[in-house]
Parts: C-alpha cells; structure tokens; sequence
C-alpha cells in the first residue's frame, strides 16, 4: 500500500538563540508551520527524525513545553486520522517517550522509534490492519459489580495479661532443664 508522509528533521523546526540556547518559542512556531503544511496537502501522517540532535546534558523541554508541543499536532489535525512517529538515536531523559505518552494521553496516534524501518512499517499500517492483528486476542469484559460489598463486623481482641505460667524457676510440662554437667 502507497504511504504518503512527511519528514521533519530536527534541523527544521530547532530554533536557536544568539547565545546558542534553544529558544523555545521559535521553534514551536516553526512546528506548527510544518503541521499546518502538512495537513494543508492532506498529508496526515510524519516522522519527526531527530536522530541528528546531540545528546544535551540536562533536557531541554520541561514536561509542561512537551505538552503544549504535543496542542501544536493536535490543534493542526494530528489526531484521530493521522499517526506521527517519532525517530531518535538516544532518550537519556526520557522527553521522547514523554511526549509520545502525552500524546497517547490526548488522543493522537503517536509511537517512538530507534529504527527507521520499524517506524516506516507502523505508518503504513492502516486502522484496519492493526485491527485484523488483534483477532486472535480474547477481549476482556470489565464491569462494575452488582452489589456493594457487605462490611463485616470487626471485634476488638483485648488480651488479657495473666500470671507468667513459664520461665525462669516455673516448671510446667514444656521445661527442660539445661545440660548438667
């Protein structure tokens, strides 16, 4: 089956300040350029390649940047009938999969791959493929129960200390006096 997609290379859509540092705005605007771009020619499918990046010391989005990334695809279309993969060589800080999970979260159709041949197979998988593979797999039926639990009574065991029956100078059946020598 024909795929038509689209390839983001990081280099595309990373802006960078005059000091070198990530600046965050551009390059969110950069992206959903390419988003609009793409959905504008009716391509509903991406790979965003970021096998080129450095691998950064500390990350370079908070959780709260990779959520608002995640709007820029969702706000452009890339929801129910597009499917974005991911390409990275490296996640040291997890921002990848974070962000594929946040997507996950928001209803878009978003994987992580290392290998590009993994993420070019699961693009070109439609809806219907993916469904024909879960045939054999025996649903599972989750329901509320039909009644409420009933709460048995708890009684209180109040130990009651009586005399010592065993010990040091008491004899009873279980003393066994010690190794006389």
């Amino acid at each position: 089956m024909p795929v038509e997609l689209q390839i983001i290379r990081a280099s595309e859509f990373v802006r960078l300040d005059p000091h070198e540092l990530l600046d965050f705005e551009a390059s969110k605007q950069a992206l959903q350029a390419i988003a609009r771009a793409c959905l504008k020619r009716g391509v509903c499918q991406a790979i965003i390649d970021l096998r080129q990046l450095t691998t950064p010391a500390k990350p370079l989005f908070t959780k709260t940047e990779l959520a608002s990334l995640v709007l820029i695809f969702r706000d452009a279309g890339f929801s129910e009938q597009g499917r974005l993969a991911i390409l990275y060589r490296q996640d040291i800080h997890g921002g990848i999969r974070d962000f594929a999970f946040i997507s996950r979260l928001r209803g878009m159709h978003v994987q992580a791959f290392t290998d590009f041949e993994a993420a070019l197979q699961w693009l070109s998988e439609d809806d219907q493929t993916a469904t024909e593979t879960r045939k054999g797999e025996i649903p599972i039926s989750i329901s509320k129960p039909q009644r409420e639990a009933r709460r048995l009574p708890v009684r209180s065991i109040v130990r009651r200390h009586k005399e010592k029956k065993c010990g040091p100078g008491v004899h009873n059946k279980r003393f066994v006096r010690p190794y006389e020598q």
